[in-house]
């Protein structure tokens, strides 16, 4: 088997290494710093275990990176997915292409860019948490998912490729019914969201003693505003038509009953205990980093699309369109 990953980011990195690991398969990078690779890369996980990977192509030509590939990978944040989907789409005809990321908006851009009968496919959510070591060489896979799950559009013996992926990620993985339960995941667009409103708003301008610990210093109004958004992105869920329990909701997944108790369970997992917050530091202390791709990526390319599909389907959703309010706003003076 022959893949194509797209990006060189922390994902792009950590699923080069993983799946090029496997003696069966031959991985390819389509990056825009080919020079900055090494053939040869290094992860190294959670538990101190070493994965080596070796590359195959390493190029910024489209059409020699997605040569004779039988996958194309995306590993992109969601600003670079158009971009690059009309970079490979005259090399994507019988190639299943697909994206580690869902909820930035790939299926709804690959519906508009590439041939209406292309080979789909998106994880619900990430399979790993990724950092780049030393780029173009090494990265570390700071946690591994229990369980995936994967969507898929026009590709006949879905199973087969379900197992494909259980494989080369060696997790266990499922298939969704359909592309909203990826594309619409209350992950990232939802969690990370939630969580810069309830430490930023107000705080715009405000100068911190410390950059915060995005998880491990997690507050009760942080979960608040959390479950909030939730509630009101099932209820567009429920416009949908989806199955119950295709995605679970916030509470659910981490095992929480309310906001307390969802705060204790996110503070400890150990995965996410060094996480920092999007800030950077200026001479008289800490603030928030608007630039930072948690405002650049989940408000523009994460909860947009959930609010633009409640507005098409007449869902009330007053706690996200505050937090999409304020964070655009921020956003798009940045990018003034």
């Amino acid at each position: 088997m022959r893949i194509c990953i797209c990006g060189g980011g922390s994902l792009g990195h950590v699923c080069a290494g993983v799946l090029s690991s496997h003696k069966d398969c031959s991985v390819n990078l389509y990056t825009n710093h080919p020079q900055q690779w090494k053939h040869d890369i290094t992860i190294t996980d959670i538990n101190g275990k070493n994965i080596q990977g070796k590359l195959d192509v390493i190029s910024a030509n489209a059409q020699e990176a997605l040569v004779n590939c039988d996958i194309v990978l995306l590993c992109l944040p969601g600003f670079l997915i158009e971009k690059t989907l009309q970079e490979i789409k005259s090399y994507t005809k019988g190639k299943k292409v697909g994206s580690i990321v869902s909820s930035t908006g790939f299926f709804f851009m690959a519906h508009d860019i590439l041939e209406k009968d292309s080979e789909l496919f998106g994880f619900q959510r990430v399979p790993f948490i990724a950092r780049v070591d030393q780029y173009g060489k090494s990265a570390n896979l700071l946690g591994y998912k229990p369980q995936v799950a994967v969507a898929t559009e026009n590709i006949e013996k879905a199973d087969n490729f379900r197992r494909t992926i259980e494989t080369l990620f060696d997790t266990p993985t499922i298939l969704l019914n359909s592309f909203y339960e990826a594309a619409l995941t209350n992950s990232n667009p939802i969690l990370h969201t939630g969580r810069l409103y309830s430490l930023f708003h107000g705080k715009e301008t405000v100068h911190f003693d410390h950059n915060i610990l995005f998880y491990k210093e997690w507050t009760n109004e942080s979960s608040q505003t959390l479950i909030q958004m939730d509630e009101e992105f099932f209820r567009l869920l429920g416009s949908l038509g989806l199955d119950k329990g295709s995605i679970p909701s916030l509470l659910e997944y981490y095992e929480s009953t309310d906001a307390a108790s969802l705060t204790n369970k996110i503070r400890s997992i150990t995965a996410f205990q060094n996480i920092l917050s999007p800030m950077k530091e200026t001479p008289l202390g800490w603030m928030a980093d608007f630039e930072s791709r948690y405002f650049s990526e989940d408000f523009p390319f994460g909860l947009r699309f959930i609010k633009n599909l409640a507005t098409e389907k007449g869902i009330a959703t007053p706690t996200i369109d505050k937090v999409l309010t304020w964070g655009m706003e921020w956003v798009e003076k940045k990018e003034a």
